[in-house]
């Protein structure tokens, strides 16, 4: 895909690694011909508000279903769990109708409100919460601590590598959303990088020069964000807090 997003489309499907003819057309042709940068922008603006927003209440979410106690906690959880087994397409339909008497069609907050709930962010982060020492907690409430300053000053912050992994997790999963934005929004000024690839590739079939620039510069955010943040994920496979 990089290799032949600098080639021209006459050798685009030579199947050489290396461009005989290179050229940055491409990438030029791509961000002036088509509203490319505001593509771009639209998926990370929905992807940072998602993973935020996503990331503070399941973390209050898994912190009240491992630490707390209160009546049907488990069942709670096991409903929580379940659906996982649910897969996309089979709530797609019940969501688009959910969405359309709420009037969230076409708007920013339709591709950002249903995308919060996860299951699988809560139950990794109960996980988690479940292998932390109580006596850092028991310390605290005996200190004049209440669940609220518990879980702000002291879970939170032994919280960071498995937080940062799911922060990956969740943006990369919105970064590369298509099914509900291309059911969700009609307004062009809504379209996500992934939607503009696929209209740009219906546009454009035979230019498949254009079509791999495209994708290799929605690529490059996530990459960088992996380099960065790949420490953070080795450690979120541990189940402990504190070594």
């Amino acid at each position: 895909m990089l290799t032949s997003s600098f080639k021209t489309r006459e050798t685009v499907t030579d199947g050489k690694l290396i461009p005989t003819d290179f050229t940055f057309d491409n990438f030029v042709y791509v961000f002036t011909e088509v509203p490319f940068a505001r593509y771009l922008w639209n998926s990370f603006f929905i992807s940072a508000v998602i993973t935020i927003a996503a990331l503070f209440f399941h973390s209050m979410a898994a912190y009240a279903l491992a630490r707390l106690r209160f009546p049907g906690r488990e069942k709670l959880f096991g409903a929580i769990f379940a659906t996982l087994l649910v897969t996309a397409p089979v709530v797609l339909i019940p969501l688009f109708m959910v969405a359309r008497e709420l009037g969230l069609l076409d708007s920013y907050a339709g591709l950002i409100i249903p995308a919060i709930f996860n299951a699988f962010g809560i139950f990794l982060l109960r996980q988690f919460y479940l292998g932390l020492p109580k006596e850092l907690e028991e310390a605290a409430v005996i200190d004049g601590c209440g669940h609220w300053r518990v879980y702000w000053n002291i879970v939170l912050p032994m919280s960071r590598p498995i937080l940062s992994a799911l922060a990956i997790f969740f943006f990369l999963a919105n970064w590369n959303a298509f099914v509900w934005p291309l059911v969700a929004t009609s307004d062009q000024d809504l379209t996500v990088v992934q939607l503009g690839i696929a209209s740009f590739q219906t546009q454009y079939t035979s230019n498949w020069n254009y079509i791999l620039a495209a994708a290799t510069v929605a690529a490059l955010p996530m990459l960088i964000l992996f380099f960065v943040f790949q420490r953070q994920i080795v450690e979120s496979i541990k189940t402990s807090g504190i070594k």
